[in-house]
């Protein structure tokens, strides 16, 4: 119990971008800034890799459309993250409690991912860049702040992490005919990509055969 505010914290971030999560607890730990980050966490491969990808994921994030199309392969990246973290906060390897933490992490980034990709295909309504830049340039400093607040403050955090979740899901609720005439867009790109376009005739009908 006491390390679940830390678990649910991580899982949210996570679903937003787990390469951060990974990134900063790792070099927390390893910099001995906190000792309830685990050695997985802190090896010199993992945060190396944390890095590269976190690197990869600021650039894609920013631009419209492929941030889209990250957040799609994401789907199910980040859950596992989310919930891989969440079993390594526990400490107890191979022991009830880190499955139900990897289950709480691995659902919260879930919910959080979808709350990400769905205010992701809102912004993408707007064709111009600018909104896409500054809203995951939010999220990045919202993940590091939330973050390291769960490293010294995990209720605190933990309660601004689901005050944040809260307000998502009440933003993509509120943009759902945005998403909806974005995912319109994106289908019609596809099917015109691939030529499966329906061909109209001038007068509205089928062209003659």
């Amino acid at each position: 119990m006491s390390v679940l505010p830390l678990v649910f914290t991580s899982g949210w971030a996570s679903g937003i971008n787990a390469y951060a999560v990974v990134l900063l607890l790792g070099l927390s730990g390893a910099t001995g800034m906190s000792d309830q980050v685990p050695q997985a966490l802190q090896r010199p491969d993992v945060l190396i890799a944390a890095g590269v990808l976190f690197l990869c994921e600021a650039v894609a994030d920013k631009i419209p459309y492929v941030d889209s199309a990250w957040d799609a392969v994401h789907t199910v990246i980040r859950p596992v993250a989310g919930g891989v973290v969440a079993a390594l906060l526990t400490g107890q390897g191979g022991s009830l409690p880190e499955l139900a933490a990897g289950a709480v992490g691995g659902s919260t980034a879930l919910v959080s991912h979808l709350v990400k990709a769905g205010t992701r295909a809102a912004v993408n309504t707007s064709p111009e860049p600018v909104s896409n830049i500054a809203v995951s340039t939010a999220e990045d400093l919202g993940v590091a702040g939330v973050v390291v607040l769960a490293l010294f403050h995990p209720l605190a955090a933990a309660v601004v992490a689901g005050v944040l979740l809260a307000a998502g899901i009440a933003l993509v609720a509120f943009c759902w005919s945005r998403i909806r005439r974005f995912l319109r867009r994106r289908r019609e790109r596809r099917d015109r990509g691939s030529g499966t376009g329906t061909a109209v005739a001038p007068g509205g009908g089928r062209p003659p055969r």
